[in-house]
């Protein structure tokens, strides 16, 4: 019976996940078709959803996500270690640079911008928090991959394939464990117009007292005002802030 329970609960939360940037707006009907219960069920996960205020029921029986997830991820920012540690010192690189500074996550499969230090020219950045960055394109991406273990690395290898073949990544494990190997050896990434055309950026990993990647540290700017900067004079700034950020992990 708990199994049942479990399962049936795992299903429920699954309507979460059906949002995204391309499809808002969900109602009970294909939310059934969806998932594959029955309509009945389908109502009853929206009731019971919108009851906790992670849905909200339009007038035209259209859902959307609901305010609590607003609160929640008020909560999630409070708890967050990196960022109670790390805004101080993401500030003083705004101040030292006057670059956007940016903090992002792994957190399954998908790679998350948590934080954003606005420097005095922002950049104009198509990603913000909670919205899923590539998993094979940009700095943070690739500092955050080149810190897994192998077999996490290899187990994405496998599962999306195709991102990595049209990131321009070898598909092959040997080449692609190397590709990264590097990287981690470097231990920063720069990233010219990879992300988005317009814009450069220098990211660093960090690192809790294990060993294990926990997020990775960005400067951001245009690609112009980047292509006046000294790298080995940044590199050095935004390495020390993310030594200093897991440091206080610990």
């Amino acid at each position: 019976m708990t199994d049942k329970a479990d399962s049936s609960l795992a299903r429920m939360l699954s309507v979460l996940d059906l949002f995204s940037d391309q499809r808002l707006h969900w109602n009970a009907e294909d939310i059934s078709e969806a998932l594959g219960v029955s309509l009945p069920t389908s109502y009853r996960y929206v009731k019971t959803l919108s009851d906790a205020g992670l849905l909200r029921r339009g007038p035209d029986a259209q859902f959307t996500l609901g305010p609590r997830i607003v609160v929640l991820d008020h909560y999630i920012r409070q708890a967050d270690p990196v960022l109670q540690r790390g805004i101080p010192f993401m500030r003083e690189l705004v101040n030292q640079t006057g670059f956007d500074c940016v903090v992002s996550g792994l957190y399954g499969d998908q790679l998350l911008d948590t934080h954003r230090e606005y420097g005095s020219m922002p950049a104009d950045l198509s990603y913000g928090r909670g919205r899923p960055r590539p998993l094979f394109l940009g700095g943070a991406a690739k500092v955050i991959l080149a810190g897994l273990p192998p077999p996490q690395l290899h187990r994405l290898l496998d599962s999306h394939v195709n991102e990595v073949a049209a990131a321009g990544l070898p598909t092959d494990w040997p080449a692609f464990r190397r590709y990264y190997s590097q990287i981690r050896k470097d231990g920063h990434y720069f990233s010219n117009g990879e992300l988005e055309a317009n814009l450069a950026a220098i990211a660093v990993p960090l690192y809790q007292l294990d060993g294990s990647v926990i997020g990775a540290l960005s400067l951001v700017t245009t690609v112009q005002r980047m292509a006046v900067i000294d790298l080995s004079k940044l590199t050095p700034l935004i390495q020390r802030a993310a030594q200093e950020i897991s440091a206080r992990l610990h």
